[in-house]
């Protein structure tokens, strides 16, 4: 497993700490703040005034200049500067991120090219200034290292921020020192004690007192890590990706952010959170092709949940009026851009409340979002963009005919509909009902032209099993699903609560799992039982958290706010050697 050359020689220098009574892999550290604490706290020795006379050091050898490095007069208090020369003047940090000058230095591990000269300027307005700066302890993964005969400048970053650090002989121990110099490697956690300086390029940095490698990297990172042939390695290996890209950390920051609002969001509108079961013994609450596994304790098989629905409408029927639950569900399918077998919900139930009071109640929901988290009413979706401020409400019919342009005669019955569909190409199944027909025609030619929110309400009662029907028109439920950037964003509808519509229900979907259709529901007695003591009418929803994420952050693949994609096995021993080929 740990063949390979550069993974071989890194073992190596963790065997060399271990020599020196050192475990490569400590506990023993301290931390007294994080990298983006300290850079706030000290912020203030960047608006320090320097002497812009101060004098020059003679460039002659790396190390000559750091012995003689003088004791420069009429400087800023409490700072410290440091001259980092290059053949041009630059500062090597900005403020979006590396500059290209750190990043290839940093793409290419410890570089001991003595190109630039660091020089040790002190700029002290009392011998007892540096005494008096406060001591502070860092840590962090190496990113970037620039040895230089007896000086060292390295890039650590925590979860917070990036920040430099300065590692000098002088200041080291013999020990400490040689260990930066020989052992150290990008990719090394490390813990650094100083005290916080700027540097002549203008970089508020810590100057090192004490330095500890505790954590010894034996897989060096990789140089590049976009625009790889095999992009799935990203999803792979996402704890890479996450070291590589701080953009993608961001995402799933910004995941939990929106998390944490829609619970708060739920909760501010009275709503109760609640937990139900993950392991089914009858799978219900959806139409899906549902996971299987044995409870040995109980001698029986059981499912993982397609949706938690069927549970919480009992918790109706037991009294509460609103109840949610935030939770992941699982559904045994395929997979694309927007379809994980393993995925996120949030699903509530509301008594004595219809499905247009949902309607409603989703456009505050989305307003909420975008205020929090301080996002514009227009935000990017791949080469277009979705308008919040434009919310329309359709029909399903109608949308077949508007958007869908589908003639009228078409849309008569089911046969004229499955002649059309052939037409135009369109695969199906045999022995489609109606309602699947027009379910096959919506998402070939209607779905996916909507981009702006938009409710499709009246949807057919045969693919609406867990629907009311509508008073005026039965063969329609009381149904809406939300389609935001073309996807399915949310399903919600005034629920059924007739024990004997419900059941006759389960029947036909019963014939329907008898006939072949994998994902039709069970029959599921218990529930009805539930339903004959009683439930409210009531409206019910879901809401799609992957998609509502990808669709904030403007992410087109359901694998990009994932952190832990589904993925194809890959073959065996190929981990490590996928590490290697984004090195090479």
């Amino acid at each position: 497993m740990f063949e390979n050359t550069y993974i071989t020689q890194r073992i190596q220098k963790a065997n060399a700490l271990r020599e020196q009574d050192l475990n490569p892999y400590t506990n023993a550290l301290t931390r007294t703040m994080s990298n983006a604490a300290f850079l706030q706290r000290y912020a203030h020795l960047l608006e320090s005034t320097f002497d812009t006379n101060a004098q020059k050091v003679d460039s002659g050898d790396g190390d000559s200049a750091l012995d003689n490095a003088p004791t420069l007069a009429n400087s800023a208090k409490d700072s410290r500067i440091v001259d980092e020369k290059s053949g041009h003047s630059r500062s090597f940090f900005s403020k979006s991120g590396l500059s290209s000058d750190w990043q290839g230095s940093y793409l290419s591990g410890n570089d001991c090219s003595q190109s630039r000269r660091i020089h040790d300027l002190s700029l002290q307005a009392k011998s007892t200034d540096q005494a008096e700066m406060p001591t502070e302890s860092v840590v962090g993964r190496v990113k970037f290292i620039r040895i230089m005969g007896k000086a060292c400048f390295i890039k650590i970053q925590d979860e917070s921020a990036i920040l430099q650090a300065y590692l000098s002989k002088n200041e080291l121990s013999e020990q400490e020192f040689f260990i930066v110099k020989k052992l150290l490697e990008v990719g090394d956690i490390v813990n650094i004690t100083g005290y916080a300086f700027v540097t002549k390029t203008g970089e508020l940095s810590i100057h090192a007192n004490a330095f500890t490698i505790l954590t010894k990297a034996i897989i060096p990172l990789p140089e590049k890590f976009h625009g790889l042939t095999d992009i799935e390695a990203r999803y792979r290996q996402r704890y890479v990706d996450l070291i590589m890209n701080p953009g993608v950390k961001e995402t799933f920051i910004l995941r939990s952010r929106i998390v944490a609002l829609v619970r708060r969001f739920f909760e501010e509108k009275g709503f109760l959170e609640v937990e139900t079961p993950m392991l089914h013994p009858i799978p219900g609450g959806a139409n899906a092709k549902p996971f299987v596994t044995h409870h040995n304790a109980l001698g029986v098989d059981r499912y993982l949940r397609i949706a938690p629905e069927l549970y919480l409408k009992r918790l109706i029927v037991g009294g509460f009026e609103a109840v949610f639950e935030l939770n992941r569900n699982f559904r045994n399918e395929g997979m694309d851009h927007s379809h994980n077998p393993e995925f996120s919900m949030i699903e509530f139930y509301w008594a004595y409340h219809t499905y247009k009071d949902l309607i409603t109640l989703t456009q505050e929901f989305f307003t909420y979002l975008l205020e929090k988290l301080q996002l514009p009413t227009q935000l990017p979706w791949g080469d277009t963009e979705v308008d919040f401020s434009k919310w329309s409400t359709l029909s399903y019919k109608d949308s077949l005919r508007t958007i869908g342009n589908i003639p009228e005669s078409a849309l008569e019955n089911a046969k004229s509909l499955e002649s059309y569909l052939a037409q135009k190409g369109v695969k199906l199944e045999s022995n489609l009902s109606y309602g699947k027909l027009q379910d096959a025609a919506f998402s070939e030619f209607v779905e996916s032209k909507l981009i702006n929110p938009t409710f499709i309400t009246q949807y057919p009662i045969d693919i609406s099993p867990l629907a009311r029907r509508n008073d005026e028109d039965p063969s329609i439920a009381d149904r809406f699903e939300l389609f935001i950037g073309g996807k399915e964003i949310a399903n919600g509808f005034s629920e059924l609560n007739d024990p004997i519509d419900q059941y006759e229900r389960f029947l036909a979907q019963v014939r329907q799992k008898d006939a072949g259709d994998e994902e039709a529901q069970y029959m599921d007695e218990d529930f009805v039982t539930a339903l004959g003591y009683g439930m409210p009418p009531t409206a019910g929803q879901g809401i799609g958290i992957d998609r509502l994420v990808m669709l904030l952050t403007n992410n087109k693949s359901i694998k990009d706010v994932l952190l832990f994609p589904a993925m194809k096995p890959q073959a065996k021993g190929t981990d490590l050697e996928s590490s290697q080929d984004l090195k090479e």
